[in-house]
């Protein structure tokens, strides 16, 4: 009888959790019985291992072999437990134990010829383990770069399990950490391209200023996609703790470059208008895998024809434009991940969709239907409202328009007036103000209020329209160097939200 014991990670959601595996051989019948709610992939692992551990020129035990994951009442996920699966049998198989295998967490997916192949979700359960307390992670050279970003714990890679064997026995190294390169700057659609638009690309610069959403509506190629790409070039690049959030969430869906993983500049997430439920929010068996909005987390999500997306999956971005997150209920658990996006919608005002109204052939009756699936409580959430008109042959006359460069910078001196208000009440932005300190500690005087007053009177506005302009009039403040919003801010706010031009 003989016992080997190795750790890994169980990802689940962005948080992690420490498994020990232990590797128990007994007399009996040959078998491997795999224990402690593993998946399909996971249950596939002791074929893997087995053709892993033999073709490295190790004997596999010819008795009976238990493998048992702990804690046993949590569902594990994945192929990111064959190293520490086959460490713990080789140890077992020894009958003695490492001292290195004590001391590390070890993360990968095996070949059968034994080469470590990479998976996915290595940051955060890198993260996990330093949390923990775990002085060394071991992991794909692939992943190594990735795991790097983490500070604080010691991070190998490993390329073979024989390398792993040697290592463990103290007569090889492993790959040590590798300094991740900053990825390139990114070439940004400059904002000179867009051809005249002088509304739409102020509303642009206010949603880039105070992280607002925005709507855009009008006929086909008057510019409304070109508008909406080009807003994360107007924003700010991620600080550190947000890069780390964003590169997390890419790191569990796979999408993550080996080579620079850091992800530094907010994501733009643009998926098809026939997208699902779960494609738009997250989902799948088991445990949720994040969606669009949340690797939109941080960025942009940008809904393009907006009007031809089923009406559950547009009612499903209630929650995260109101929380900031999604919490999705599976069989093996709820999984949380944050998803704090900016949200930019397109549509035609119409199905026909003629590039000038009058040769528009829709009933009012169809025009109402045709943008019936945006609810008025999701609509409720959109702060800035833009339609869009064809543009005349004058916009094409000599001029320079403003590119992004010129609006980023003053966006950047907006937000960092903002981020200065609203520190010590733990905000950043003028769009996650809640609506008490809006109201109760940054009150504007009676003549401010009067447009939202009368609005509100009148029941074209809601309470939550209410703290909604008001956080837009103090992004039109920052952007103009006030210090309060005036009765113009007020009022320019509201016909945003209205749909109107402003004065």
């Amino acid at each position: 009888m003989a016992l080997g014991r190795a750790y890994s990670v169980a990802v689940r959601g962005l948080d992690g959790e420490i498994v020990e595996i232990e590797a128990h051989i007994s007399s009996g019948l040959p078998g491997v019985f795999l224990v402690g709610l593993p998946d399909a992939a996971l249950r596939e692992s002791r074929d893997r291992v087995r053709a892993a551990i033999t073709n490295c020129g190790n004997d596999w035990p010819q008795s009976r072999l238990v493998l048992a994951l702990s804690p046993a009442t949590l569902p594990k996920i994945g192929s990111l437990y064959d190293i520490a699966i086959a460490a713990a049998v080789l140890s077992a198989t020894s009958k003695r134990p490492w001292d290195r295998l004590e001391k590390s967490v070890l993360l990968g997916e095996l070949a059968l010829d034994g080469r470590v192949r990479p998976v996915r979700g290595v940051l955060p359960a890198v993260l996990a383990a330093k949390r923990q307390g775990w002085p060394t992670v071991v992991v794909p050279v692939a992943n190594l770069a990735e795991a790097s970003l983490v500070d604080g714990i010691e991070v190998l890679g490993v390329q073979t399990l024989q390398q792993l064997q040697g290592w463990l026995k103290g007569k090889t190294a492993l790959g040590d950490r590798v300094d991740v390169s900053t990825p390139s700057p990114e070439t940004v659609a400059d904002l000179a391209d867009v051809v005249g638009q002088t509304h739409a690309r102020f509303a642009v610069e206010v949603a880039a200023a105070g992280a607002h959403h925005l709507m855009l509506t009008g006929p086909p190629g008057v510019g409304k996609t070109m508008l909406a790409q080009r807003l994360p070039g107007l924003l700010p690049k991620l600080n550190d703790s947000e890069a780390l959030e964003v590169t997390a969430i890419h790191s569990v869906v796979g999408l993550l470059s080996e080579s620079t993983p850091l992800i530094t500049h907010p994501p733009f997430i643009a998926p098809h208008h026939s997208s699902s439920v779960a494609a738009l929010v997250g989902g799948g068996s088991g445990l949720a895998r994040p969606g669009a909005v949340s690797r939109a987390h941080r960025g942009v999500l940008f809904l393009d024809e907006c009007a031809e997306i089923r009406v559950s999956v547009l009612e499903s971005l209630r929650t995260p434009l109101e929380d900031g997150e999604i919490r999705l209920a599976r069989r093996d658990g709820v999984a949380c991940y944050p998803a704090r996006f900016q949200l930019v919608l397109a549509a035609n005002p119409c199905a026909c969709a003629q590039p000038d109204p009058k040769d528009c052939i829709c009933t009012s009756h169809e025009k109402r239907r045709y943008l019936g699936k945006l609810s008025g409580p999701l609509m409720d959430r959109v702060d800035l409202r833009v339609e869009m008109h064809m543009v005349r042959a004058g916009a094409f006359a000599p001029g320079e328009a403003e590119n992004t460069a010129a609006v980023r910078h003053r966006v950047a001196q907006a937000r960092a007036a903002a981020a200065e208000r609203w520190r010590r009440y733990g905000f950043t932005t003028n769009a996650e103000v809640t609506g008490s300190v809006l109201r109760r500690k940054f009150r504007l005087d009676t003549v401010a209020m009067a447009p939202l007053k009368t609005a509100l009177e009148r029941g074209v506005l809601s309470i939550r329209g209410v703290d909604r302009s008001l956080r837009v009039a103090w992004t039109l403040a920052d952007l103009a160097g006030r210090t309060t919003p005036s009765v113009d801010d007020v009022a320019v706010a509201l016909s945003f939200r209205q749909g109107e031009v402003a004065p």
